[in-house]
């Protein structure tokens, strides 16, 4: 089987799918904005680095320790 024959066979699949799409169009410009707010935004304000706090710049250091610790509890 050629590969290149494969792959352009799945490109011209969802080309034409995406192509034909009216409101499929919008609702994957709904999912992407979504996920854009969920991963980037949401992210930066909700979600301090742990790490980066807590290690002081050994980080290894500090999940080694860490792992240890919790493992002996």
């Amino acid at each position: 089987m050629n590969k290149d024959g494969f792959f352009r066979k799945a490109f011209d699949l969802y080309y034409d799918g995406f192509r034909s799409m009216r409101l499929g169009k919008t609702l994957w410009a709904i999912i992407l904005i979504k996920l854009f707010i969920m991963f980037a935004i949401l992210k930066v304000f909700f979600f301090p680095d742990f790490l980066k706090q807590h290690a002081q710049g050994d980080e290894a250091g500090y999940v080694a320790t860490e792992l240890v610790d919790r493992a002996v509890r």
